[in-house]
């Protein structure tokens, strides 16, 4: 090849290469001064209104706000005992079954009595025998004190039938307490309720044996129940007696009330946690014994305070503001807090300046809420859920 056709090679690809390089950047030009295709619907995309259904909004009240401790934990009931056979024996009935209502006293069940009466029959005896012999005693000792008053015996013969007399009334009160013991026992083979409830548990069947302190029944009172749970350390020092305490129980659709009863001295090992005793009164036995519930203790409380949502707050360089509708427009405010806590309508935040009762205020930051924009307040038909605040397309 000839330097001079190289050359002409050479050149050829270089004028390609520069008009391939000018042909891009006149179509880089055209792209970049083209509007882009979303422009429009960007721009009108801000809106001129926001539309709110009344749910988005809320006005401002005064109400009671409470801060509150979560408390969660299993019901029992106060009172409840484990009735046990005081002899031992065969069952012969068991009168009960779980769910019935006792009352103090009544029978529950009965334990072979035969063996028991037939003690009862034989220190009778022994008692009959003792008195006999004490009768006999008596007249030995007092025939022996006129003989000696005459001097017919002496004094160790009135003193041996004085002895006699003593062991024999010594007898008839160990008969005695031997009749009083075995009328015990034989009474104890009728097993009563100590108290008024619920059996909660029938432990034996008839025919069964049982020794003594054996567990026959269980028996609860559910006319006031307790909740236990664990409170941490941190927060034991803000609990005290008497505290009032809202109980929320699985399957209840209502609230109940109850108050701290008692607070355990010691931590529980292992999880450095302190249980609180909350009482619950219970007039209807509608609460039941190993129901779970969550509760709420109430640490401070204020009545008769503005408060609103707290998802109605936010909060920009350590300022708390909020949006207010005033005049149909939507204004920023900013405002100073206080107490959090729990209002009627859930977990609130006490204004102490900033907004006036019965201002209406947006309920939740929705991300589109701008300054100065028009509101527009939509009116729901009965029936319609709830939808988040939409902006209103200008036209």
């Amino acid at each position: 090849m000839t330097l001079a056709l190289y050359k002409r090679r050479w050149l050829r690809w270089t004028l390609l290469l520069v008009v391939l390089l000018v042909a891009a950047m006149v179509i880089m030009k055209k792209r970049v001064a083209a509007p882009a295709p979303n422009a429009e619907r960007v721009t009108t995309a801000v809106p001129s209104a926001m539309e709110f259904v009344p749910d988005d909004l809320y006005q401002v009240h005064a109400g009671e706000l409470r801060r509150i401790l979560p408390l969660s934990g299993a019901l029992r009931a106060l009172n409840q005992v484990s009735v046990k056979a005081r002899v031992a024996g065969e069952v012969q009935q068991v009168l009960v079954r779980e769910g019935e209502a006792v009352a103090a006293g009544q029978i529950l069940a009965r334990i072979d009595p035969v063996d028991y009466q037939a003690r009862v029959d034989q220190a009778r005896g022994a008692l009959v025998a003792s008195q006999g012999q004490l009768d006999i005693a008596t007249q030995t000792r007092n025939n022996n004190q006129v003989l000696l008053d005459k001097g017919f015996i002496s004094r160790n013969a009135f003193d041996t039938a004085s002895s006699q007399f003593d062991i024999a009334r010594a007898n008839l009160d160990s008969a005695r307490g031997a009749l009083e013991v075995s009328r015990k026992a034989l009474a104890d083979t009728v097993v009563r309720s100590p108290m008024k409830g619920l059996v909660s548990a029938r432990n034996v069947q008839p025919g069964e044996k049982v020794a003594v302190d054996g567990k026959l029944l269980d028996v609860v009172d559910l006319s006031q129940m307790e909740l236990e749970a664990p409170v941490p350390t941190n927060d034991i020092l803000k609990v005290g007696i008497g505290q009032d305490v809202l109980v929320s129980v699985e399957g209840l659709p209502q609230q109940v009330r109850g108050t701290v009863a008692r607070i355990n001295p010691a931590t529980q090992s292992g999880s450095r946690s302190i249980m609180v005793y909350v009482r619950v009164d219970n007039p209807t036995g509608i609460l039941r014994a190993g129901m779970f519930a969550d509760a709420q203790l109430t640490l401070e409380r204020k009545e008769q305070v503005l408060a609103v949502p707290a998802s109605a707050i936010q909060v920009e360089d350590g300022n708390a503001y909020l949006y207010a509708i005033e005049n149909g427009i939507l204004a920023r405010r900013q405002v100073v807090t206080g107490l959090r806590g729990r209002g009627a309508d859930g977990d609130a935040v006490e204004i102490s300046s900033g907004i006036a009762d019965g201002a209406r205020i947006v309920r939740a930051n929705l991300g589109l809420l701008r300054e100065g924009t028009e509101v527009r307040i939509q009116q729901r038909a009965a029936g319609t859920a709830s939808r988040p605040a939409l902006p209103a397309q200008g036209h």
